[in-house]
């Protein structure tokens, strides 16, 4: 075998795992929701975090099977790895609310629906976890105030867990403000 058949065989391999890759992490995610009742909204930004890395991964390999000159390569993402770590420096809490999200999605026992009371010394926040997306944790208090907090926050915060779902009888829950 010459080495093109060679590379485009691995090729064809690096491309095969990675699609197996993609189809075993989106079980093992669905079967996990599905387990522990997380809402497909959540699911969905696990997803498509695992699918980046996934393809990321199979780029790496891919390049590496085409032996891509990697001098070129380096200074390509040195160049892109500087003009982002500038513009994430200033954003930073954009990564943090990503990776807290992830956290509060495997680790974390909120559920979208349950009372809830954020234990802070300068506010009083007890009320019912409408939304959490891939930055923010949305809820609705008590007092009718409908509260965003970023995701990296509530994860500092302490969480008490007052009730699990909300009651269908409660009055005070509404999340038509949030849609």
């Amino acid at each position: 075998m010459n080495t093109l058949q060679i590379q485009l065989l691995l090729s064809l391999g690096i491309l095969l795992l990675a699609s197996l890759g993609i189809f075993f992490a989106k079980k093992a995610i669905h079967n996990y929701t599905i387990i522990k009742s997380i809402e497909i909204n959540r699911r969905k930004v696990i997803v498509n975090l695992s699918l980046f890395l996934i393809y990321a991964i199979a780029i790496i390999l891919l390049s590496v099977t085409w032996a891509i000159d990697f001098k070129q390569i380096t200074v390509l993402f040195s160049s892109v790895l500087a003009i982002l770590g500038i513009a994430l420096f200033a954003q930073w809490s954009i990564f943090s609310n990503l990776t807290a999200s992830v956290v509060l999605f495997f680790y974390h026992p909120v559920r979208i629906g349950d009372r809830i009371k954020i234990l802070d010394n300068s506010f009083e926040w007890v009320g019912i976890v409408t939304d959490m997306t891939g930055f923010y944790f949305f809820m609705k208090t008590d007092k009718g105030e409908k509260i965003t907090l970023p995701n990296n926050l509530v994860i500092q915060k302490g969480i008490e867990i007052l009730e699990g779902k909300a009651s269908s009888n409660s009055s005070h829950f509404d999340d038509s403000g949030f849609k």
